[in-house]
């Protein structure tokens, strides 16, 4: 804990400084703390991804994050040093109950991000993608290995360039950092509501309830968790400047949507918010948005690059014929990889999928057992329910179009993977609205409300649950306890303590788990590290093994045809 608790001040000092010159280059006049410092987030996930083609994340752009740290202080010291006096009194303005909450929920953060990481996803691709990351930058055809490789996410760069793994090599909690972000700007937003009664305001501060669903995330470095937090700083920027904007409060709006997607690209259907926008203000936007467009195409640029050396397919999990390299993921393997992502959804196989009508797929989606099903049921309920209770308790354009946002992005994950995860920003705002609408004017309820929900989320992480009593699907990695052992190191980046094998195929030597825990477990072996069974299975299905380009482990990967058995 003290140790995660030591780099998170770094971290809070490098995402202000680069927050604050953020803001100053685009002018967006951005007071709050913690956009400041989302803002600060997004601009080294920029420097560290440009960093990632050339080189390693690692001490070579520490010293030049340092460098640049240093400038911009000592040249803005005063407006930086003003920016903590903000946060300073915007804390003592809260209510005392709140003060209390918030610092509660602080050490609980803390505590989780040091027990052992819960994620299965973790143990797949997420301790390995930051590896290659910190050893190598991004690698040519990487996905050649393990194709889950070729997923590497903006937070994953993100991750990377705050792993420090040239210090110490158990760092692994930016979520964690990430989620008491949002719960600092939760906390505030439901104090300004004790004041002016705005329900939006009430929905959002309401967000620490759901730490307890959250906090199996953030000891690893999932993608989901940023995403939440974004979509409910980007739900008050579009609901607060969606009647009167101002060229800040769009160009705020946008970046926040731009920094969402691209950290995870299943949340798209949230760019319709910045486009309602500026349509409805078109005549007055127009002419002064050029800057967030250049920063919006320069992003474009990047995943666009960044997915073509991982996967050798700029739009990757999609192929296109008209774009092609050498080290390109075979499409066999890619068509596999989403197939298995729709059946998944669904727990069906690709036979009974490819039988099944629209009618029988939805069917077989709502009723699935446990926590999936429940939360797809819930999901449905909110679409049938909202319109009625938006019409009869809050009337307003704003609650219509998180709305239809809603449903258009429901409609888009159906063809594609309906995962309850895909959908949850939604689906946890909407649920939170009908709390506020129950608890409207109710102060002390409210309160009370949080500090239960606080209290089960201790509970939970002195006294783990069994996932598979909510879940349909076997878990092999049970919830994470704190450990006293880790208050001052935290646990390692695995759960796991398999040993590994050096095995070869061709001209490659690779590390396999001699035990596999997890389906496609990887860990945290040494690089270049994939299941011997993956190899086996794609050169048995698809006569196709990765191959070397070269001597030396930065040029990459490709795959080779040989005879399948």
């Amino acid at each position: 804990m003290v140790l995660i608790f030591l780099s998170w001040l770094y971290i809070i000092f490098t995402t202000v400084n680069l927050g604050f010159l953020t803001d100053k280059l685009l002018k967006t006049n951005i007071k709050d703390f913690v956009v400041l410092s989302v803002f600060g987030l997004f601009s080294v996930t920029i420097l560290a991804g440009t960093w990632a083609i050339f080189d390693r994340i690692n001490w070579g752009f520490h010293a030049f994050l340092l460098l640049l740290n240093t400038l911009i202080f000592f040249r803005y010291k005063t407006d930086i040093v003003g920016i903590y006096k903000n946060l300073y009194t915007s804390l003592q303005q809260l209510q005392a109950s709140l003060k209390i909450l918030l610092g509660i929920i602080t050490v609980l953060i803390i505590a989780q991000c040091s027990a052992a990481p819960y994620v299965i996803d973790n143990e797949t691709y997420y301790i390995q993608t930051i590896k290659w990351l910190n050893q190598y930058g991004l690698v040519k055809g990487l996905g050649n290995l393990h194709l889950f490789l070729a997923q590497t996410s903006a937070w994953h760069i993100t991750q990377s360039a705050f792993s420090f793994s040239f210090l110490y090599k158990n760092f692994n909690d930016l979520s964690g950092f990430c989620l008491l972000l949002g719960n600092l700007f939760a906390i505030n937003k439901l104090n300004s509501y004790f004041t002016n009664n705005n329900k939006m305001y009430l929905v959002l501060g309401l967000l620490p309830i759901a730490n307890l669903f959250m906090f199996q995330f953030i000891s690893a470095p999932s993608p989901d968790t940023p995403v939440y937090v974004l979509s409910f700083i980007i739900i008050f920027y579009f609901s607060e400047y969606y009647k009167n904007t101002t060229i800040e409060s769009f160009t705020t709006l946008s970046l926040l949507v731009v920094f969402c997607i691209f950290i995870k690209t299943t949340s798209v259907s949230i760019i319709l918010l910045p486009i309602i926008i500026l349509v409805k203000h078109y005549s007055y936007l127009i002419l002064k948005i050029w800057k967030i467009a250049v920063v919006s195409v320069l992003v474009l640029a990047l995943f666009l690059i960044k997915n073509t050396i991982v996967s050798g397919h700029p739009f990757f999990p999609i192929m296109s014929d008209a774009f092609h390299t050498e080290y390109a993921i075979p499409s066999g393997i890619i068509d596999l990889h989403n197939t298995q992502a729709k059946t998944y959804s669904y727990l069906v196989s690709d036979g009974n999928y490819q039988s099944m009508s629209v009618t029988h797929l939805f069917i077989r989606w709502l009723t699935l057992p446990k926590l999936n099903g429940l939360l797809n049921k819930l999901a449905i309920l909110l679409i049938v329910i909202c319109p009625v209770l938006i019409y009869r308790f809050c009337n307003k354009k704003t609650f219509w179009m998180l709305y239809f946002a809603m449903c258009l992005q429901m409609a888009v994950l159906f063809w594609t993977s309906p995962q309850y995860r895909f959908f949850f920003n939604f689906l946890l705002f909407f649920s939170l609205f009908i709390v506020a609408i129950v608890f409207h004017k109710k102060q002390n309820t409210i309160i009370t409300l949080l500090f239960i929900s606080t209290f089960i989320t201790a509970f939970v992480l002195i006294n783990p649950v069994d996932p598979n009593k909510f879940s349909n699907k076997k878990f092999v990695i049970p919830l994470s306890r704190f450990n006293v052992a880790n208050i001052v190191f935290p646990h390692s980046n695995t759960k796991f303590n398999t040993g590994f094998i050096l095995r070869k195929q061709g001209n490659l030597e690779y590390y396999s788990p001699v035990e596999n825990p997890a389906l496609k477990y990887l860990g945290d072996g040494p690089l270049p590290c994939v299941n011997y069974d993956a190899i086996e299975y794609n050169r048995t299905q698809f006569g196709i093994v990765p191959q070397l380009r070269s001597a030396d482990l930065k040029d990459g990967f490709y795959p080779v045809f040989v005879k399948p058995d």
